[in-house]
């Protein structure tokens, strides 16, 4: 259900969200990094992560990944990172679905980009619109999206797992823009740590069967319902 709209009928709207200028400055600093096939983005990767493998020349495989639903999509997704690692050149999947099992039911996770490298090496790129300046970022804002990154690369693993010559990085692409100008740049984020925290707080949720069994009967969360009787519920 939407925990926004119950909020809501609760009387206690949810304070979050994102400015609608700051969200357009986000778009807008993601398509320039992703225009003509993701050439800059792929760029700045290999000269991060790039390894031993031969630059990408404008002949990474860019995949469809539209399909019908979160779980389609996640299994369209799933297809595109067999095919591209199988294929054993440069890939660049943009906005992917991931699907992650979260107390025992699907969370379904959209990275900014994965990108498949030649030797079967996946990296989750993260591109963020506040600013790189003299090469570091707000600690804070790089935490931040170091620990959004390890979800993604807990997602990609289980896929990894069934895919042959598949490995997921645990080093992760941060694209920016630099100083004060809206040209990208990048720096690479180690998230393992993140990654371990996030993976041992999963195993310790309570799983949703097991909270649904413990309320009692008839409980609803309709946001029609009297306030009284949703509060009571909540």
């Amino acid at each position: 259900m939407d925990k926004g709209v119950l909020a809501t009928a609760l009387g206690s709207p949810a304070p979050f969200g994102q400015s609608q200028f700051a969200f357009m400055r986000g778009n807008a600093f993601e398509a320039k990094v992703k225009a003509d096939g993701g050439a800059e983005l792929l760029r700045l990767l290999y000269e991060r992560l790039g390894g031993g493998a031969e630059a990408p020349a404008g002949d990474a495989a860019t995949p469809d990944l539209s399909a019908a639903g979160p779980e389609g999509r996640a299994a369209r997704t799933a297809l595109a990172l067999r095919e591209a690692t199988a294929a054993g050149g440069w890939a660049l999947l943009d906005h992917p679905m991931l699907a992650l099992e979260v107390a025992g039911s699907p969370a379904y996770l959209e990275p900014d980009a994965v990108v498949v490298h030649p030797d079967g090496r996946w990296t989750v790129v993260e591109i963020k619109s506040f600013p790189m300046i003299d090469a570091s970022a707000d600690p804070s804002k790089v935490g931040a999206a170091a620990r959004q990154a390890a979800v993604y690369v807990l997602a990609l693993e289980r896929v990894a797992a069934v895919t042959e010559g598949a490995e997921v990085g645990h080093q992760v692409l941060l694209v920016c823009p630099k100083d004060f100008s809206n040209l990208p740049t990048a720096s690479v984020v180690d998230v393992r740590k993140q990654r371990a925290v996030t993976r041992r707080q999963l195993t310790r949720l309570t799983r949703v069967e097991d909270i649904a069994a413990g309320l009692p009967e008839g409980t609803t969360f309709d946001p029609a319902c009297p306030p009284e009787e949703l509060d009571a519920a909540v």
